[in-house]
């Protein structure tokens, strides 16, 4: 893949309107992505795409762009080929934070976002408002009809955040009638995630392909996520006992009989995090 040049926040946020009349398949040429802020200016943006016969591939994002991010926009670029399109999403999605969760704190980092696009080769960026998504808000908070995410959805995440994947499901249900993608890539890392995503998609018959990403680590081990930035040098280190738990929980299953795969590598994960204070297992 040969990524578009480096461009500034006034050109990768060229709008849609000003493209739509040489809408083309492929990658940019190095102006940046397409910025679309409502449904009109994303389907402008993939007309010519469309009229193509060319391939969609999605990466559905809530912004604050890293290393993560940026694997799964390579990953799209390869299903999308040379000359389909790769839509990334930035958008923060009210509907799945609980009352008193980071939602008005957590990073919007738009211009640096687009930055990424632009180097990713990232053809067309959906950034809409909470009022695109769900007309009425902030008026109406609730939309009618949801997405519930059945039995998984209560446990291991779901029980401690009641409602969050609902928010989740229903978001990305919207988002996926309006791209229409032929692929999304999702993260492994929020794995609980992608498998309520899988078994939406199967169950309601949207025909995308759901296709799981590795998990990107810092160098310390620590999983790659946006809100990492908030962590306090000693709460990073105390994080840092979820990566440890894992490697030696896949050290153990590998090291014993299959049998007794499974307790040995429960034990070893939790020997990792009872040696940290700050960490405990529900």
């Amino acid at each position: 893949m040969t990524a578009p040049g480096t461009t500034t926040g006034t050109t990768a946020t060229t709008t849609a309107t000003s493209t739509a009349t040489s809408a083309r398949p492929g990658p940019p040429t190095g102006s940046g992505p397409v910025l679309a802020r409502d449904r009109a200016e994303l389907a402008a943006a993939l007309a010519g795409v469309r009229a193509a016969g060319e391939p969609v591939a999605f990466v559905p994002t809530m912004g604050a762009l890293h290393e993560g991010h940026a694997s799964l926009a390579r990953l799209a670029r390869e299903h999308a080929g040379a000359r389909g399109a790769v839509v990334a999403s930035v958008f923060v999605n009210p509907l799945q934070f609980a009352p008193g969760e980071d939602l008005d704190r957590y990073p919007r980092t738009l211009e640096a976002d687009l930055e990424v696009c632009a180097r990713e080769g990232v053809d067309v960026v959906f950034a809409p408002s909470a009022e695109e998504m769900y007309p009425g808000w902030p008026q109406v908070r609730e939309p009618q009809v949801t997405v519930e995410p059945g039995p998984l959805g209560s446990v291991l995440e779901g029980r401690t955040r009641p409602g969050h994947f609902r928010g989740v499901l229903t978001v990305v249900a919207k988002l996926l009638g309006l791209v229409r993608p032929d692929v999304a890539v999702f993260g492994e890392k929020d794995y609980q995630q992608l498998t309520l995503v899988r078994r939406m998609v199967a169950d309601l018959c949207l025909g995308v392909d759901v296709v799981g990403a590795p998990t990107r680590r810092d160098d310390d081990g620590l999983a790659l996520s946006s809100r990492n930035r908030f962590l306090e040098p000693d709460h990073r280190r105390a994080a840092l006992a979820l990566s440890r738990a894992l490697r030696a929980a896949q050290d153990a299953a590998a090291s014993t009989d299959p049998a007794q795969a499974a307790p040995a590598a429960l034990a070893a994960a939790r020997a990792e995090v009872d040696a940290e204070a700050r960490v405990r297992l529900g």
